[in-house]
């Protein structure tokens, strides 16, 4: 089972991404509305194998969030929503770990290439 969390405050622009997600037999996707809360969630030690950022969280950019997790477990891999360029997103994510940078609406391409990259993580097929 592959755990996912997407933090976001507008669910709208990951629909298509939602809905591929939700084709996976082993996939779960939970949802969180804030950073913080997000941040607590993983805290707790509820399991989470990716967590999916939106760029802008409301109480913290997406890249901020990176960085607070980090502080809490870096063994979670982390995907960002950026409309930076490759180069800018790459100089702002540095030392981050970040495993993709997202468009601003991620589709189902995007969902199909984040569980390929999580599955060959956790050294399993899905």
């Amino acid at each position: 089972m592959i755990k996912l969390l997407l933090v976001t405050g507008d669910i709208n622009p990951f629909n298509e991404l939602i809905s591929r997600l939700g084709e996976y037999d082993d996939v779960k996707l939970e949802f969180s509305a804030s950073g913080e809360k997000a941040l607590e969630w993983i805290a707790s030690k509820i399991p989470v194998d990716l967590v999916i950022a939106d760029e802008h969280l409301g109480d913290m950019t997406g890249l901020e969030f990176v960085r607070r997790l980090l502080k809490i477990n870096p063994m979670v891999d982390s995907a960002v929503v950026s409309r930076l360029g490759h180069d800018e997103f790459h100089e702002a994510s540095e030392g981050l770990g970040i495993m993709a940078q997202l468009p601003a609406t991620p589709g189902r391409e995007d969902a199909e290439r984040l569980i390929r990259s999580i599955s060959q993580i956790k050294g399993m097929l899905v």
